[in-house]
Formats: C-alpha cells, structure tokens, sequence
C-alpha cells in the first residue's frame, strides 16, 4: 500500500513539474502555410541556425544567465500594385519566389467589365520568401509595376514565447523519462495502467509544443507577401473621344451641392438673425404707425364734421 501511493505522488510531482511552465504564454495555432507536415523526434532541432531569420545586432538573454538567444522575429509584408498585364506579372512573381527559395501559398486571376464595357484582369498572390531576402523581394516586385498604390510590412517578436515553448519541452520531456523509469519499475497492473496514461498525456504535450517551435521557425524563416495586382485601364477614368464624364458628372455635384450649401446658408441667417433682427425692429413701427394712422383719420372724420356744421 505504502510503495503505491509513494508512486502516485511521484507520478504527480513528475506532471507537476512538467506544467509547471504551461500557462507561461498563449498558445499558438498551427499553420499549414509553410508545406509539407511537421518534422518529428529530434529532426527539428538540427535546422541549421540560418534558417530562422534573426535581428543580427539584437539579442535575448533567457531567464537562466548563461544561455543567450538570438532574436527570432516574424516579418509579413502587403503590397498594392498597379500594372498593365496582371497575368504576367503575376506569372513573374511566381517565378521569382520559387528562384529565391520560396513557394506560393495561394493565388488568384479573375476578369472584371468596366463601366465602359472594357474586360481586364485582376489578380491577387501570396507568396513565401526566405525572410533575409524579403526587401529583395519587395524591390523586383515594385520594380515591375507601374505604380505602388500601398505597401506595409509588419514584424513581431516571438523570442520570449520561443524560448518559453524550449523551456517547457525540456521539462517535459525530463518527465517523459522518469516515467518510463517508474513504468517499467511498477508491478501492479493498475499502477502501470495510471503511469502510462499520464505518459500518453504528457507525449502529447510534447508534441504539441514541437509544432508550435516549429511554427515559429518556419515563420520566421520565411515571409509572407501578399499582392494586389490591379489592371492599369481599372485605374484610369472613362475617356470618350477626349471627353470625361466622369470629371462632367463631379462638376454637376460639386455645383449642386454649392447651390444647396447657399440654400442651407440663406435659412439658417433667415432664421437665426433676419427674424427676430426684424421682430425687434418691426413691432415697435408697426405700433407707431397704427397710432399714426388712427390720429390722422380722428382729424380728418373732425375736419369732415365741422364742414358739415
């Protein structure tokens, strides 16, 4: 009795120990963007160090002072061109990730009628760059375009969750072993049952972890670059034979909305200011000239009777 409850308050330190680090930063989802699955057992962690893209002049110290992590950090870029065939381009730009190392994740070409029943091509790629070579990247592909209408590129710092998901692995597996130890120690068949589902749980905790590592190293190793292709004729205003009805049309609002914006102005100063300006000015002579009036017919109807006498 006594040797089984001493194994399951080991088996409890054990997975105590190992989460200890659990909740030490969020998750992270894992994403099938990078190609091809996960790396298994110990394969992920001879990718050579040049594969994840580091800040060269930066760097992480862990909370144990004798290890020192390089910066890993996430860089994603968007852009917005306007170019006269975006097929090709599109096509270049296909052909300039594949050379650099890269892939493409997903893209898209599609027909739309303008307003003056002119059909051009719209396309929109996202592609995947070595992260060293993302302003190389960024630079052939402006290079070719005829006008930028937006670019953004964006970066994170995913150093400390890294460093925590390295951490909690090492704990992990550290308990992963001395379970084995205790398993293959134990004799009672219900005590080898509680130490391998505790096993099974932990192992999967372990690869949970190696997925998300690797998510990071596959992130930073390699940018994202997503791009709006527009058609040069999508970006220019109807021109009939010279004539352009748009600029016709925004002259007629514009004037429209002045005449309606004097409108507007006429009443509010009819309102606020003429009325009662003329209330204050009217009563009173309205007044006067009613006494006025009410005096001079008094005299005239007296002038009328004395000629009558």
């Amino acid at each position: 009795m006594t040797k089984r409850i001493l194994l399951t308050l080991s088996v409890l330190a054990l997975l105590l120990s190992a989460c200890a680090g659990q909740y030490a930063s969020e998750p992270m989802l894992v994403s099938d963007d990078y190609g091809g699955g996960f790396a298994s057992g110990e394969a992920m962690y001879e990718m050579e160090e040049a594969a994840v893209a580091m800040e060269p002049d930066s760097e992480f110290r862990a909370t144990d002072s004798t290890v020192t992590v390089k910066r890993m950090v996430i860089k994603n870029a968007t852009l917005s061109i306007v170019v006269v065939d975006p097929a090709m381009i599109m096509d270049e730009i296909v052909s300039m990730a594949e050379e650099m190392g890269g892939f493409v994740v997903s893209s898209n070409l599609w027909q739309t009628t303008l307003g003056n029943g002119v059909t051009v091509d719209q396309a929109n790629i996202n592609i995947r760059v070595p992260a060293e070579r993302l302003d190389e990247a960024m630079t052939r592909i402006k290079a070719g375009a005829g006008e930028v209408r937006s670019e953004q590129i964006s970066g994170e710092d995913v150093t400390s969750q890294y460093t925590d998901l390295q951490s909690r692995l090492r704990n992990l597996e550290a308990a992963e072993t001395q379970l084995m130890q205790i398993m293959d120690d134990a004799n009672r068949t219900e005590d080898v049952l509680q130490v391998y589902n505790n096993l099974v749980s932990v192992r999967e905790q372990i690869e949970v972890i190696k997925g998300q590592m690797q998510y990071y190293e596959q992130a930073a190793a390699l940018s994202s670059i997503s791009i709006d292709i527009i058609a040069d004729e999508a970006d220019q205003p109807i021109q009939i034979g010279g004539w352009q009805p748009a600029g016709v049309a925004k002259d007629a609002i514009e004037a429209l909305i002045n005449a309606l914006q004097g409108l507007v102005n006429f009443v509010i100063w009819l309102v606020i200011y003429i009325l009662p300006l003329a209330l204050v000015i009217g009563f009173p002579l309205t007044f006067v000239w009613r006494r006025l009036r009410n005096w001079r017919q008094k005299r005239k109807e007296k002038k009328l009777a004395q000629q009558k006498e």
